[in-house]
């Protein structure tokens, strides 16, 4: 099974170890990666571990559960990160834009985050991000492409968690 995150490599040798703690995300934009495959794979848990300190205040585990129970999550698309290795020198904030697509009460939205990643202990830790755009989108016709990049015909892709 193919990465929630988009990537062409499979689950297992993706995101997987860096939930699971066998790997530590090695940029901002793995760590991005591997948030969004735990939504889509609803481990509210690594999403809770991953916030900076100064953020895990203001989120509960309870919260998290529930938007990711209620949301499907189908596309991830990075439009940027930033040299992280330079911000880091600069003492400024890393950052990840990108949007995602997510199926949410039956209709298909997409939100574009531009977020802040900051290090802690050695580890990238989510710090905060600011929408720009969350928007409701047309559902495909049936024989269109589907959205979520699989080429495979919207009928016979995303269209059956509709």
């Amino acid at each position: 099974m193919l990465c929630p995150c988009g990537s062409d490599r499979a689950y297992s040798h993706c995101c997987l170890a860096v939930i699971l703690a066998e790997k530590s995300a090695t940029s901002p934009e793995q760590l991005m990666r591997s948030r969004y495959s735990a939504y889509a794979k609803k481990n509210a848990q690594y999403i809770y571990l991953t916030y900076a300190t100064s953020s895990q205040a203001e989120q509960l585990i309870e919260d998290i559960e529930q938007w990711a129970e209620q949301t499907q999550w189908l596309k991830l698309v990075i439009h940027h990160s930033s040299d992280y290795q330079k911000d880091l020198a600069n003492n400024n904030n890393a950052q990840v834009e990108f949007s995602a697509f997510y199926q949410y009460q039956g209709q298909l939205w997409q939100m574009r985050e531009r977020s802040n990643f900051v290090v802690e202990q050695g580890n990238w830790r989510y710090l905060d991000g600011e929408v720009s755009d969350s928007n409701e989108l047309a559902k495909p016709k049936r024989n269109e492409l589907c959205f979520c990049g699989s080429n495979k015909k919207f009928k016979q892709c995303c269209a059956k968690s509709f």
